[in-house]
């Protein structure tokens, strides 16, 4: 006959409504297991989840838990029978610990992505407009062109990059400063 699990959540709400009727811990190879009793039936204490019992490598852990989550404090019986503490214990997925670190840090991205957007929406600077934002990227654009063709001695060129940018903002010193340098040594 096997026993049925019991899952850690459902214990813990069997437990705070006095539906577990007894505890038993029993040594397995690499650690200690609970049987709890819940209407007569023993019901093996698994993880979260999933179907597995749960396992404890030190006793003192095990009746630690028992009374901290599930508020057991009395044990009915702890069976060493079987227990051997050299034997390795089942260990979970060997992908266990890259899955948790990936896990913490999209937790440590998702928070500081949020802390990103809070601080954006509580900054006091005026918003700018999309279309005035590539206005602005444009001209900087045209700028920067010219400035390099004025660099490599291409003076026309240069001349109709900062005609462009003037195009976008005319009463720019930086774009005026530029056309007239490239026409006065396109002149000479």
């Amino acid at each position: 006959m096997s026993i049925v699990t019991l899952d850690t959540a459902l214990a813990k709400h069997m437990a705070q409504n006095s539906a577990i009727s007894g505890a038993a811990i029993v040594g397995g190879p690499g650690g200690w297991s609970v049987l709890l009793t819940v209407g007569g039936i023993e019901k093996r204490l698994g993880t979260q989840r999933t179907a597995r019992p749960r396992l404890w490598r030190s006793l003192d852990r095990c009746v630690a838990y028992l009374k901290a989550e599930l508020g057991i404090t009395r044990i009915d019986l702890v069976d060493a029978r079987q227990h051997q503490a050299d034997a390795p214990a089942q260990r979970g997925r060997s992908d266990t610990a890259e899955r948790m670190r990936r896990t913490h840090q999209a937790a440590a991205y998702d928070a500081w992505f949020r802390e990103q957007v809070l601080a954006a929406q509580m900054d006091p600077r005026p918003v700018v407009a999309n279309a005035d934002a590539k206005k602005r990227a444009v001209f900087c654009q045209w700028m920067e062109q010219g400035r390099k063709d004025l660099a490599a001695g291409k003076f026309p060129e240069a001349g109709q990059n900062a005609d462009q940018a003037l195009k976008i903002d005319p009463n720019n010193e930086n774009a005026k400063k530029m056309q007239a340098s490239a026409k006065a040594k396109k002149k000479n």
